[in-house]
């Protein structure tokens, strides 16, 4: 029998081999992406519909990267294998997840050679209810990406690397971010910013990509921001946060602020990610040919979603021109401000939510430049003061035309007493004595109606313009400390927040309900006669209602507004108490309706027209009695 002897030579071979295997599975393991986060070849998912089925989706991590970049030739052919063509970006000395500053006096930008986009957004001159500043992007909350078909393989930029470069063109400042293939070919952003603008100039385009990049495949630019909160209210803040955008040729839309919202849209101009009183927007001067657009409100509970208000994305498909790319945009990074906006004469003022037609036209054409002129030289408190003293007096005439229709209703109640006791029972013919009475004496409930609706369009166009106007935002007067926000004189215990009220308690707006009050009571005398009639509104409701709703509801509103409402009423009731004891006199009036009874007065047609109907409604009611 043969003997078995130990074979050093084998045992050498074996430790090779071993060894090998180990260092293997070590490169390996620096290699290999984390399975929570990418995958090495992900199979396109079924919204890419478009894209040819033998398509891969390509990320690449940042290990795989920084291994090209050491010229390791394993790991380099690795990379080619998995990019193709683009694998030239990796093996470049910008691969790393550096970034670059550009900047004017007014905005600071950081760009990141990885994605080549925007990492944090900075305005200088601005301030967050913190004493921050404001940055609507930073920490990741902005996904800037461009997702199309080369060699088979679906790439984003997100996950690859570009080459900065930094010029001058003029007084601006140009910074070039460059995804190439080789030296001369290339995917680039460019960004230019101008001294002193918060709009910038930026362009997409490729180069020497032919044959590289497939043009017949959906190429896609994805854009995703998380706003940040800036204002004391979440909740404020948040109602007035939205997405809106123009489409097919001056047609402005936006989406739900509530909840989750989705639409898509054809020929988009413009978008906004607004934030109250900031915007985040992309301009371009070749419409998309479609965006899909998707909104979702981050606040579900005011106490714990603190960081976050609305989530917003935006997915562009972009047509090339010529097998290449060749887009020229603008990006807005700044205040959501009339002025500013209205400066760039591209319909950025849709944006803002100031009132549909006449509403906002009163806004744009009376209230912005009157308050922007007074606000340029008086402070914001006292400009309010001064803006609503000038529309008071712009309306006295139309109140003074419905207090002397209220005064000509009290004088004539005595009669209109007697005409109820005359004709008691008879609701027909009470109501045709009173029209009678009241066409002769030239008094009318609606009348006295009709100069109130009058006002609504400025009421409601200054309801939407404080909210909105950004020469408040951070502008004190007497106790408040922001006037584009509530004031607080007491804050409840924390936990404790009453529901509709709120957690704190604010001055103005319970001075505003008390004069709001105060005038309704005043008023109710000469108000009580309108509400006599038939099918008049419940004054004594309406007097009640008033005050408790401004008490409410607008104790988490802008104090700016507050404090216009409340010096509203007190000179609305100081212009009632004049007319009412140096203007009008009821002895007079009632003298004048007399002598008015005793001139026949011919009725218009509508006139008639309404006696006729009461007239054979009188008929038939007499004809349906007989029959019973």
């Amino acid at each position: 029998m043969e003997e078995k002897k130990f074979d050093k030579n084998s045992l050498i071979g074996f430790l090779l081999i071993g060894g090998i295997l180990i260092w293997m599975l070590y490169m390996n393991s620096d290699e290999q992406p984390d399975q929570e986060t990418t995958n090495t070849e992900q199979v396109v998912d079924s919204t890419q519909t478009a894209t040819d089925k033998s398509t891969k989706e390509i990320t690449v991590t940042p290990a795989e990267i920084n291994t090209a970049s050491a010229t390791d030739s394993v790991a380099v052919e690795n990379l080619k294998n998995r990019l193709g063509s683009f694998a030239y970006s990796g093996t470049l000395a910008s691969a790393t997840d550096a970034t670059t500053t550009i900047e004017n006096d007014v905005l600071q930008l950081k760009v990141s050679n990885k994605g080549g986009y925007i990492v944090e957004a900075k305005l200088k001159d601005h301030t967050t209810y913190k004493g921050d500043h404001v940055t609507l992007i930073r920490d990741g909350n902005n996904d800037f990406n461009l997702q199309f078909t080369a060699e088979n393989r679906l790439l984003n930029t997100r996950d690859l690397y570009f080459e900065p470069s930094v010029s001058k063109s003029g007084e601006n400042n140009v910074l070039s971010m460059k995804l190439k293939t080789g030296p001369d070919a290339y995917v680039e952003y460019r960004y230019e910013l101008t001294p002193g603008q918060y709009m910038l100039d930026f362009s997409l385009k490729s180069q020497g990509l032919d044959g590289v990049m497939d043009t017949s495949q959906p190429i896609y630019l994805n854009w995703n921001l998380k706003a940040f909160r800036q204002a004391k209210s979440i909740s404020y803040e948040n109602r007035y946060t939205r997405l809106t955008y123009e489409h097919d040729d001056e047609d402005f839309s936006k989406l739900d602020p509530t909840g989750e919202d989705d639409e898509v849209e054809k020929n988009v101009d413009w978008m906004n990610f607004r934030q109250h009183f900031f915007s985040s927007m992309l301009l371009t001067d070749t419409p998309f040919k479609e965006v899909t657009f998707t909104s979702q409100d981050l606040v579900e509970d005011e106490d714990i979603d603190t960081v976050y208000t609305k989530n917003y994305g935006a997915k562009m498909l972009i047509e090339p021109k010529g097998g290449a790319l060749a887009e020229n945009m603008n990006m807005y990074y700044g205040p959501t401000d009339y002025q500013i906006f209205n400066d760039y004469d591209r319909n950025l003022d849709e944006a803002l939510p100031l009132g549909w037609g006449i509403f906002g036209m009163i806004n744009k054409y009376i209230i912005i430049p009157l308050f922007g002129f007074l606000s340029g030289f008086l402070p914001a408190g006292i400009a309010i003061i001064v803006l609503t003293i000038l529309i008071k007096l712009a309306l006295s005439p139309v109140q003074y035309k419905q207090y002397l229709s209220q005064a000509k209703m009290k004088v004539l109640k005595p009669e209109i007493d007697e005409i109820k006791k005359k004709h008691e029972g008879n609701s027909m013919k009470i109501q045709q004595e009173t029209m009678k009475l009241q066409n002769v004496a030239g008094a009318s409930p609606l009348k006295g109606c009709l100069p109130a609706i009058l006002q609504i369009p400025v009421f409601y166009a200054l309801f939407t313009f404080f909210p909105m106007a950004f020469d408040l935002r951070q502008k004190g007067f007497l106790w408040a400390e922001d006037l584009s926000s509530y004031d607080t004189i007491y804050e409840f215990p924390p936990g404790f927040s009453i529901p509709f009220y709120g957690d704190h308690v604010s001055l103005f707006p319970i001075l505003a309900s008390i004069a709001i009050g105060a005038y309704m009571i005043m008023s109710a005398g000469q108000s009580m006669q309108a509400q006599q009639q038939p099918g008049m509104p419940n004054m004594k409701f309406l007097m009640y209602l008033s005050p408790l709703f401004m008490l409410v509801f607008f104790n988490n509103y802008a104090s700016g507004l507050s404090l216009y409402y409340l010096v509203s009423n007190l000179i609305t009731i100081g212009i009632m108490l004049v007319i009412k004891n140096y203007i009008i006199d009821e002895e007079k009036i009632h003298a004048q309706i007399q002598v008015k009874k005793k001139t026949p007065k011919k009725q218009n047609r509508f006139q008639r027209k309404m006696a006729d109907m009461m007239e054979q409604a009188e008929e038939q009611k007499r004809a349906q009695k007989k029959k019973k």
